[in-house]
């Protein structure tokens, strides 16, 4: 069994726990708060081993009845691979520990990629892994755009990218964050940010990529358009969607024409949390124009699609399955991850 530590237990965090939680091989042996917090009982409600960085802190936990295991340095000397969930920009002061406690860690995408200095992605990059101490997930849109341009360029090859982000506010549960009545660019400048990220991945494809953000919590929204080296129909486009395990198609027939209806949809799944681990590709919305001309709409769960990606990480870093195709096999059958359409 891989040993787990997951630093950091928040929005990312404690997704993934409950993810290493399920798969035949891992096990989560500590998770950490900082602070007295509704996922703090929600850790004592999974029965994972609480560490918080300052024992000080013991008392208050202690009185509000969540057990405290230890500190943060002996759930990160007890742990194979340490996967660090923590708010952006705090993983890179993290790192030097993991460094001299001679760990493998995995970054998420809210840090620079050169603080793993290797990006990861399970379809496009998973045995590239093998090796490295240190690895970042990419951010909930480049995993988004890095699974639908993979598979394109796997099937067709792209010439070129130009995408747009429509960006939720914030999460449902960041009440300090807007806009609440505006659309605001971010950046104004062009190209975004998510473009260069993707190409940490994929570094050789030409992508220019916008993004805004509106008042909305629920999911990020892509307008995609691509140019291919080969032509194709309509037809071919979708075989390649169905056949993509992490790339879901919200079918006309669905009635689906938003990202509220879409979460309503994966509630009624009984999904946990309404987790959309999968793209939500808008069947209605893929088209073919002269034939190599493609565009799509899609939905990414900002909170939920880079779960299944940490998890082959893990394989990924340590070495135990040398296949992708086997790693994704096992992490969506443990999620009981289905794609929908």
């Amino acid at each position: 069994m891989i040993k787990v530590a997951i630093n950091g237990y928040g929005t990312i965090g404690k997704r993934v726990a409950d993810a290493v939680a399920a798969q035949p091989d891992m096990e989560v042996i500590g998770v950490s708060k900082t602070s007295v917090s509704a996922e703090a009982y929600i850790a004592k409600e999974r029965g994972y081993p609480l560490y918080i960085a300052d024992l000080s802190k013991k008392p208050t936990f202690e009185k509000a009845g969540i057990e405290v295991t230890g500190d943060v340095d002996a759930m990160l000397k007890a742990a194979d691979v340490i996967v660090d969930a923590t708010p952006g920009g705090v993983g890179e002061k993290n790192r030097p520990i993991y460094e001299k406690l001679g760990k493998k860690a995995i970054f998420q995408g809210g840090e620079d990629h050169e603080v793993a200095g290797f990006s990861f992605n399970a379809h496009a990059n998973y045995n590239e892994a093998e090796g490295h101490q240190f690895a970042r997930v990419v951010s909930c849109n480049t995993t988004g755009l890095v699974r639908v341009i993979h598979a394109m360029d796997q099937a067709f090859g792209v010439e070129r990218v130009r995408a747009v982000m429509v960006r939720r506010g914030a999460d449902p549960d960041d009440v300090k964050k807007g806009p609440i009545d505006a659309i605001v660019l971010n950046p104004a400048s062009i190209p975004s940010h998510h473009g260069p990220d993707l190409q940490t991945v994929l570094p050789h494809i030409n992508i220019v990529t916008l993004a805004m953000i509106v008042p909305t919590t629920f999911m990020h929204m892509h307008s995609i358009q691509m140019d291919l080296k080969k032509e194709t129909t309509r037809d071919e486009v979708l075989k390649v969607f169905e056949n993509h395990s992490r790339i879901g198609l919200v079918r006309k027939t669905m009635g689906i024409k938003s990202n509220a209806q879409l979460r309503e949809y994966t509630q009624d799944l009984g999904r946990p949390r309404t987790d959309l681990w999968e793209n939500g590709v808008f069947e209605e919305s893929v088209s073919i124009l002269d034939g190599k001309e493609f565009y799509c709409f899609q939905a990414i769960h900002q909170e939920a699609d880079v779960v299944p990606e940490n998890i082959d990480c893990i394989r990924a870093l340590v070495g135990t399955v040398k296949d992708p195709e086997e790693s994704i096999r096992m992490t969506n059958e443990a999620l009981g991850l289905v794609a929908i359409g």
